[in-house]
């Protein structure tokens, strides 16, 4: 079976390439590179795959050639431009301390900003940030780029895209180029900057799992049962013991 990345992208990345002129991709924290390994196959070459040194070639889904190893925790450059940046479930990956200098990066590398990041409690390893959509906003907000909320109504019901790529995924677009752009423009004015918060209905129902009941033999229930009514026995005359001494 395909992983979970490589069906995500299959769907979401057809989207993209249908709403904007993408010739160039820039993916932050590409992991093995299965994003934009999509991308190319799509016909989009001019791709860059940048994360952390634990990036091995013979994990790449890319070319050696298109990975870049660079430290995401602090501010960083690859000295030039592209079209589209990508970043996905990377952020909250990363110190709070942060995430002001990883927007800003992720701004001057690209006019167009795929993103997402975690939500609070939603669970995963080693998530230090984990930060509702609507936060990350204010801060791209800062640099002139505005939500655009396109991807998730187009996948939500969507089997093959994992849910979190589902729940979380937005556009950040430059003001001005969303007022040149007709076709970005009508999704920006679609999309509710009110309701950028969202759960979706698979995350949803595994919070709300209870959790199994242990298996227990009628030998091992029965002593945990008189072990309880003793402990309430106890606890019974300790309480009477304290109110004839009051």
């Amino acid at each position: 079976m395909r992983n979970g990345a490589v069906r995500s992208a299959e769907a979401v990345v057809p989207l993209v390439l249908q709403l904007l002129p993408v010739r160039s991709v820039l993916d932050v924290g590409c992991g093995d590179g299965s994003w934009l390994r999509v991308f190319q196959k799509l016909g989009v070459d001019d791709i860059l795959g940048i994360d952390g040194e634990y990036v091995t070639g013979d994990l790449l889904q890319i070319p050696q050639d298109n990975f870049r190893a660079v430290d995401l925790t602090k501010p960083f450059s690859v000295g030039r431009v592209f079209d589209l940046a990508i970043s996905l479930e990377v952020a909250e990956h990363l110190p709070a301390e942060s995430a002001l200098a990883f927007v800003e990066s992720l701004t001057r590398q690209a006019p167009l900003v795929l993103f997402s990041a975690a939500i609070p409690k939603q669970g995963g390893n080693h998530h230090l940030n984990e930060q509702w959509p609507d936060k990350w906003a204010e801060l791209f907000k800062e640099h002139d780029y505005v939500p655009v909320d396109f991807i998730r109504k187009r996948v939500w019901q969507n089997d093959a895209v994992e849910w979190w790529y589902a729940q979380n995924t937005l556009l950040f677009a430059k003001e001005k180029l969303v007022e040149s752009n007709t076709s970005l423009k009508a999704e920006f004015e679609q999309t509710n900057p009110n309701q950028l918060c969202l759960v979706h209905p698979r995350r949803y129902l595994d919070g709300a799992m209870p959790a199994q009941p242990p298996i227990w033999g009628v030998r091992t229930a029965s002593q945990l049962l008189l072990t309880c009514l003793g402990n309430a026995v106890r606890r019974r005359f300790f309480a009477l013991g304290r109110k004839s001494k009051g």
